[in-house]
């Protein structure tokens, strides 16, 4: 990942732009962070102002330079933005030509064609978590929504037990697995190896989706048992396209990047010779932005072309693509300066010696710290990318793997009770036309068996690797 070096960081806390103690410093985070919360939840403030006053904030209540809070938080934003920005508008970019093409529903019907009875909550944590891997949160829960209310009313299915495990693969692909803007920031801050996590993070997720997917539906359906709403099902993306395309293709563009990363952390582990020829291809080849470039480019052709897409529609697709992003860009670019302002305050030297003192395992903090957060705002992004700012100290001494396991443990108690300040919470209630009594016993409950669910398999790799 490109973003600051770790001499960099190094210099920076052994500079840091304040002289305050401990006691100072804590309460200027708290301050900080009181100060983001308020803004997001009670002045309803864009999350990329909130941020940026809060690093201000957290600057004068820690009594540093406000000339040297800006720079802090500049660099940050510059450093974050410059090693994330380019992979999340390449994430955005097939994100769209997957819908638009009719790929993504090229998958769901294949999948949904094969799948019966019981296999079918099965059938649709595998569509979202496939689909999830490119997609944004909101943009998966549009596209799955239309197969969801489908499904259960044709299959005369309690709608959570089909659309729980739609859910929960969208949000562990969301909170666990790059390139979705929490884990890409949370690997950038901590100078984790990105291949390393993603082969962590699949093996995470499996059995997390597993258990807060179809097993917990199974509860969710006895506890909400409601029918599909009595609404019209939503337009899908290619009703109105006359070819669209093969599912084998669009499998093939999806985990092309996934594939080409994991081949590169697989060289590096089993090659480990930097002047190798195989190593150094794959290198080029697994680093996330060719990999993500080269999904984009073999999906103008799988994708595009093969839905009759003309080149002038091409470029229309990938201009929209970007538009929406730029919020995200601006709250991941932000949230990088929030992070840098923490390191820069010498936040991370008090994070280390509470560490020392309280006795806390490191992931099971990061894990605490992005809890905490979320909760406070809402927002898993911003939990993770705060979370990762705290405790990136703490990585100094990791070796690979447990980099990537703290990565895991923020990215984790990110999704930690999803509620009413959560704008996803609001989002499935009204799809699923739930009270929000119910919403909370389904949506939330399943955000806290995976928050909770990711950590302990988190810890238990810890112990074996």
């Amino acid at each position: 990942m490109t973003g600051l070096s770790v001499e960099i960081l190094a210099a920076a806390a052994a500079a840091p732009i304040t002289s305050a103690g401990n006691a100072q410093l804590s309460v200027a985070v708290l301050a900080g962070i009181g100060v983001i919360v308020l803004l997001i939840t009670r002045l309803k403030l864009h999350a990329f102002l909130a941020l940026t006053v809060g690093s201000l904030a957290l600057g004068v209540f820690a009594g540093a330079p406000l000339d040297k809070t800006i720079a802090s938080f500049t660099a940050g934003l510059g450093a974050t933005v410059a090693g994330v920005g380019v992979l999340i508008a390449l994430g955005a970019i097939l994100g769209r030509l997957l819908a638009d093409s009719g790929g993504a529903d090229e998958i769901v019907d294949t999948i949904l064609a094969k799948a019966k009875g019981r296999a079918m909550p099965w059938a649709m944590v595998l569509i979202a978590s496939v689909i999830g891997l490119p997609l944004f949160f909101e943009v998966g829960i549009v596209l799955l929504i239309p197969v969801v209310l489908l499904v259960a009313k044709r299959g005369n299915y309690s709608l959570m037990r089909i659309g729980i495990p739609a859910l929960a693969g969208l949000s562990v692909m969301h909170g666990l697995i790059p390139p979705h803007p929490g884990p890409l920031v949370a690997i950038d801050a901590l100078h984790a190896n990105l291949g390393v996590t993603l082969a962590l993070g699949v093996v995470v997720a499996i059995p997390t989706v597993i258990i807060a997917g179809p097993l917990f539906s199974r509860y969710a359906a006895r506890w909400v048992d409601i029918p599909a709403p009595e609404r019209m099902t939503p337009q899908r993306p290619s009703a109105e396209l006359e070819h669209r395309p093969r599912f084998g293709a669009t499998v093939f563009t999806v985990l092309l990047p996934v594939a080409l990363m994991l081949v590169k952390a697989l060289v590096d582990i089993v090659v480990d010779d930097p002047k190798n020829g195989l190593q150094r291809v794959t290198d080029v080849a697994g680093s996330p932005l060719i990999a993500l470039l080269a999904a984009v480019l073999v999906g103008m052709f799988t994708l595009g072309r093969a839905a009759g897409f003309t080149k002038a529609r091409l470029s229309t697709t990938v201009e929209k693509s970007l538009a929406p992003i730029a919020g995200i860009l601006l709250i991941v670019g932000a949230g990088g300066g929030f992070k840098q302002t923490l390191i820069d305050a010498g936040v991370g030297r008090m994070i280390l010696d509470l560490s020392r003192d309280w006795s806390i395992p490191a992931l099971l903090l990061a894990w605490l710290i992005a809890v905490a957060i979320r909760l406070a705002t809402g927002s898993a992004t911003v939990a993770t990318i705060s979370a990762a700012g705290l405790v990136a100290p703490l990585a100094a001494g990791m070796s690979t793997t447990q980099t990537a396991l703290l990565v895991l443990a923020v990215g984790s108690g990110s999704l930690f009770f999803s509620h009413v300040n959560d704008a996803g919470f609001w989002l499935v209630k009204e799809y699923f036309g739930m009270t929000v009594g119910q919403t909370i016993k389904t949506w939330s409950v399943m955000e806290t068996i995976i928050s909770v669910v990711g950590l302990g398999f988190v810890l238990l790799l810890s112990l074996v690797l």
